[in-house]
């Protein structure tokens, strides 16, 4: 390591011990994580039926009449480029008129697009004429570049938070102001308080606070409630290191080290920073117009009235351990509880003493909790949730990736092809125990479960790290329930066309 290399590194603010275990990582890999079977509803993913929905419906009323602090989590610093990647392609084309069926979709929808307006205004300003008149003398790639480069509106550079999403009459929403609006549905306290964290990108920041600013007034005027919205970054300290193809820190070309932000598990420190009793966390653009919210709506109280009645017990099992004060047949009911309401099995629990047993059960219950929304596979079937043994020997739910998964592997194999479900990115966490103490979300994190990448710089190929994801190995250790939720509560927008989806319109 030179001089400079230690200067970054302390810049960062990275511990030369996990900058030498980072390249280490590089050369051992990740082990694969060991499956029991994928969640099904049969084992691992509870349905709540039309009889017991209303009963968490009341719960979280009840739960956010108070002066509880619930926080919407929104990651939102993912860039749209990937949105456009057809289109960018469209103008390297050697052709002039859309061919593609994604390109032909996307021009015969024009008109429908939220930000069509402003298209055609830039379109007047840079082309001398509007959408119509360029589309009629077959200029279509104009209209593209008016969409996505700088002197256009530059939406192929900007985040998916601030693109134009939705149309209302003769105004447009982001999905900013689409999870503002959410955040009045069904995470206001009793306060009227309604507080939501974004996290974005440095570089975008003054746009994201400059959008807000404009349209948070208007909205606390329009539903009578106060909203309080922050933002953060990832941290330097949570990048990683890139090598080269023989596992050596890759340089650019002054000799520094390259690093690379280490992927959405880093948000785990931004989560860890929040002061809050609930935390609804969902990406940015998975949102809807309002005409579409009721089901959403409905299936985010009941995940998180679901949190609420899970820790309910936790709270009262955990005060009784700490009490010292219990028999022999309620620490059978408690560890009943963990293994058929929170999914922890662990076969050796016939064989520990009572005084054992009381130390694994409070180990188990004394960690933050989560409710994650599980959808019915509708395609191939990818990451999503299974039962997977921890490194203690105990079975648990956790959220994998297919790269977490020994594809060499038949067994494993078969169980990624039978899963049913898929994870929509729709969690609900309590990150405080039962004496309102915040638990530091870093001590739950399986550091095993990251994986690594192949990318390249200037045209030299290079291998990433990837820290475990937000929501699998970054929060592997947690309390977790998985309950069904239906298709219509998962509305991404993958790329630019999903937008003329009956959803989004």
């Amino acid at each position: 390591m030179t001089d400079s290399d230690k200067r970054c590194l302390e810049e960062k603010g990275i511990d030369v011990v996990d900058f030498l275990q980072q390249l280490d990582r590089f050369k051992t890999g990740f082990p694969y994580l060991e499956l029991a079977s994928a969640a099904s509803v049969d084992k691992g993913i509870v349905v709540v039926t039309s009889d017991t929905e209303q009963k968490y419906l009341d719960k979280w009323d009840a739960y956010r009449a108070t002066s509880k602090r619930i926080v919407k989590f929104v990651p939102a610093s993912g860039a749209a480029s990937r949105m456009f990647k057809d289109l960018f392609s469209f103008l390297d084309a050697p052709y002039e008129v859309p061919a593609t069926a994604f390109e032909k979709t996307f021009f015969d929808g024009l008109d429908k697009f939220a930000f069509y307006n402003d298209l055609n205004a830039v379109c007047i300003k840079n082309e001398g004429e509007g959408i119509e008149s360029l589309l009629q003398k077959g200029n279509y790639k104009a209209i593209v570049k008016n969409l996505l480069m700088a002197e256009g509106l530059n939406y192929g550079a900007l985040p998916k938070g601030l693109l134009k999403f939705h149309q209302y009459g003769n105004v447009s929403r982001t999905p900013i102001e689409e999870h503002l609006q959410e955040g009045y549905l069904y995470a206001q306290n009793g306060e009227g308080k309604i507080e939501l964290h974004f996290t974005v990108s440095p570089e975008h920041r003054a746009l994201f606070e400059k959008l807000v600013g404009e349209k948070q007034p208007e909205k606390e005027k329009e539903l009578l409630v106060s909203y309080d919205i922050s933002f953060s970054e990832q941290k330097p300290s949570t990048d990683t290191v890139a090598v080269d193809m023989n596992n050596e820190p890759f340089r650019e070309d002054d000799g520094s080290l390259l690093f690379r932000p280490g992927g959405h598990g880093a948000l785990i420190e931004n989560l860890n920073e929040l002061d809050a009793d609930v935390v609804f966390i969902k990406n940015i653009d998975n949102t809807v117009p309002d005409k579409h919210k009721e089901v959403e709506t409905k299936y985010k109280k009941i995940l998180a009235g679901v949190l609420v009645s899970v820790q309910e017990k936790i709270y009262e099992y955990s005060k009784l351990l700490d009490s010292g004060r219990y028999t022999r047949e309620e620490l059978l009911d408690i560890l009943y509880f963990l293994q058929n309401t929170l999914n922890v099995k662990n076969p050796d629990t016939k064989l520990l003493e009572d005084a054992e047993l009381v130390l694994y059960l409070k180990r188990k219950l004394d960690r933050p909790c989560r409710v994650c929304g599980m959808v019915r596979n509708v395609g191939e079937p990818g990451g999503g949730p299974f039962l997977a043994v921890n490194s203690d020997g105990t079975i648990s739910p956790q959220i994998l990736e297919s790269s977490q998964i020994d594809m060499s592997d038949p067994a494993k194999v078969g169980m990624l092809k039978g899963s049913t479900h898929f994870n929509p990115v729709d969690l609900v966490c309590g990150i405080k125990d039962y004496r309102g103490f915040h638990y530091n979300l870093k001590d739950y994190v399986d550091h095993n479960t990251g994986f690594i990448s192949m990318k390249s710089k200037n045209g030299k190929d290079l291998k990433a790290l990837e820290l475990p994801g937000l929501w699998n190995g970054a929060m592997s250790d947690w309390n977790t329930i998985f309950v069904e939720v239906p298709i219509e509560t998962f509305n991404p927008v993958k790329t630019i066309n999903d937008l003329l989806r009956p959803e989004h319109l």
